[in-house]
């Protein structure tokens, strides 16, 4: 089984590629730092699995075309896609310059739909997959002080469920998780305590479930929030 990640050197993508590598997966990871990615694979390296690693700007379409044609030149194909690179730049929508929604949405939305795409196709064509877009609770709710990144991952959601559409009778799965506040390096120096987030693992665990449902079965999306969280 082949699976794809990108951002894939902390956090929630760092998270999901040490759950599938452990269960067998090979993977194509890619994030901004080649330095991180050679730490990913060394983590990695008993796992006893192949691992393609790039290090690339996923706002940057070229290189992003660029990952994939390497990607399918090492795989063939892909089993699994999981857009989870991502950016959070908080302020007010009205006030902010056009600069924070534009990065944004180069990220938030345009990377998984290129990935998508790409990959859509070739499983389309072979008649299986799963295509996992870490969504977020923003999706579905406005954030306060995060106008642009609500409204991006309010479209992520969106493309994730055309894509889901599109694909299901081809026999491809679609799922949009929704994290809420989860303990990710963007939370570094906070006072809350660790156990009041979602971790990583449980969003990792969440998926690497869902990926071992029956065939006939697509879990649409997942909300995942912490049971008691005061920011």
């Amino acid at each position: 089984m082949n699976a794809i990640i990108t951002g894939a050197t902390k956090g929630i993508g760092k998270a999901i590629a040490v759950k599938l590598a452990q269960s067998g997966y090979n993977l194509a990871v890619c994030a901004r730092t080649e330095k991180e990615m050679a730490a990913l694979e060394v983590e990695l390296a008993d796992c006893g699995v192949r691992i393609f690693s790039m290090a690339i700007d996923c706002s940057r379409k070229d290189e992003l075309y660029d990952f994939c044609e390497q990607t399918k030149a090492m795989f063939g194909y892909v089993d699994v896609l999981v857009n989870n690179a991502g950016a959070f730049n908080p302020g007010l929508l009205l006030d902010e310059e056009d600069s924070v929604f534009e990065d944004q949405l180069l990220l938030n939305l345009n990377a998984a739909y290129y990935l998508s795409k790409y990959f859509g196709k070739i499983m389309r064509s072979r008649g299986n997959g799963h295509i996992f877009n870490i969504c977020s609770v923003a999706s579905k709710e406005i954030v306060e002080n995060a106008g642009s990144y609500t409204v991006t991952k309010s479209a992520l959601l969106s493309l994730n469920n055309v894509l889901r559409q599109e694909l299901s009778k081809y026999n491809v799965k679609v799922t949009a998780i929704l994290p809420g506040s989860t303990l990710t390096p963007s939370w570094e120096g906070t006072t809350i305590p660790a156990e009041r987030f979602v971790q990583p693992e449980d969003i990792a665990s969440s998926l690497y479930t869902i990926l071992n449902l029956s065939s006939g079965v697509n879990v649409d999306e997942i909300i995942i929030k912490p049971l008691n969280f005061n920011a």
